[in-house]
C-alpha cells in the first residue's frame, strides 16, 4: 500500500472536479459465470449519465475478468458497448483504469493503466487515495498468480456447483472485514482520505474513518459506486426502480450523505 501511495499518478481535486468511481466490474466473456452480464444495462446508463455531465470515470480495479478468462479480447466482443462507452472517456481525455488483482496483467500493458491515484487537494486540505485494495492480502498481491491458478482451474468450477471460493475478501466476510479493518488504519496512519474497490461491500467513511469503498458492478441489486464533486463523496447506487405509472426505468440513488474534504484536518485528525 505504502509503494502504491508514493508511485500514484496525480490527479487534480479541485472545487470543479467531477468524478464517478466504479470497480470490480469483472466484466467477462458472455458465459454462466460472467457476473458482470447481467447489470450492463444499468452500467451502460450511469456511463452515459456520466458523460453527459463531464464527470472523469476513474475505474478501482478488476474492471475485466481476467483470472476465470485468458483473453481481454473475447471480453470486448462480448461487451462492445461497454469499450465503446470508455473510448469515449478516453478520447475525451476523462478515463483512467487501476488494475487489481483479477486484472493484474494490465500493470504489463501501461497507456492508462495504473495501480494507484491520488487526488492532490488544490486548497492543501486533504488528499485522497485510490486503489484497488488487495495490497491488503498477501495471497492477492504477492502471490497472485498462485490464486489466479486456483480460481482458474478449482473454484471456477466449484463455484458452479455453489460452492464459494473461500479465500476471495468478496464472498468471505472474515476476510472482508479483516481487509477492511487493515484498509482503514493504513488510511488512519497515512493521514489521508482512502477510497478501494475488492471487498465488493460499498462503504461510505464519515468525519471519523476516511475509509471509503465503491462497492461493485456485480450485485444482483444494483451496481454501486462513488461521485466525487465540489471536493465532496458521495456513495451511489444505480438500479431499476418503477414510475408512478409503473413503467421500469434505471434510477440513481444516494446511500449516504456526502462527506467532504473540509470536514478533515489538514493533518488529519477528525475535528
Amino acid at each position: 500500500m505504502s509503494r502504491a501511495y508514493k508511485n500514484a499518478l496525480v490527479l487534480p481535486l479541485s472545487v470543479d472536479s467531477k468524478y464517478i468511481l466504479f470497480s470490480d466490474c469483472h466484466r467477462g466473456d458472455g458465459r454462466a459465470d460472467d457476473n458482470f452480464l447481467k447489470n450492463e444495462f444499468l452500467y451502460l446508463a450511469a456511463l452515459r449519465y456520466y458523460d453527459k455531465y463531464a464527470f472523469t470515470y476513474l475505474e478501482l480495479g478488476d474492471g475485466d475478468e481476467l483470472w476465470e478468462n485468458r483473453s481481454i479480447e473475447q471480453i470486448r466482443q462480448m461487451h462492445p458497448h461497454s469499450f465503446e462507452m470508455l473510448e469515449r472517456f478516453r478520447r475525451e481525455q476523462r478515463l483512467y483504469l487501476i488494475y487489481g488483482n483479477h486484472d493484474m496483467v494490465k500493470k504489463y500493458k501501461g497507456g492508462v493503466f495504473y495501480e494507484s491515484i491520488l487526488l492532490k487537494d488544490t486548497l492543501h486540505k486533504k488528499n485522497i487515495f485510490l486503489t484497488h485494495g488487495h495490497q491488503a492480502q498477501v495471497m492477492n498481491s504477492t502471490y497472485w498468480k498462485v490464486n489466479r491458478f486456483l480460481v482458474r482451474y478449482l473454484w471456477k468450477n466449484l463455484e458452479l456447483i455453489g460452492v464459494p471460493d473461500p479465500t476471495s475478501a468478496a464472498k468471505n466476510n472474515t476476510a472482508k472485514g479483516s481487509v477492511e479493518q487493515r484498509l482503514a488504519q493504513w488510511a488512519a496512519q497515512q493521514q489521508v482520505i482512502l477510497i478501494a474497490g475488492h471487498t465488493h461491500r460499498p462503504m461510505a467513511g464519515t468525519k471519523q474513518s476516511p475509509y471509503f469503498n465503491t462497492g461493485s458492478c456485480v450485485h444482483p441489486a444494483g451496481i454501486t459506486g462513488i461521485e466525487i464533486e465540489r471536493r465532496c463523496i458521495t456513495l451511489i447506487k444505480w438500479s431499476l426502480g418503477t414510475r408512478t405509472d409503473q413503467t421500469v426505468c434505471v434510477q440513481r440513488e444516494v446511500l449516504a450523505a456526502a462527506v467532504c474534504v473540509d470536514q478533515y484536518e489538514t493533518k488529519g485528525s477528525i475535528n
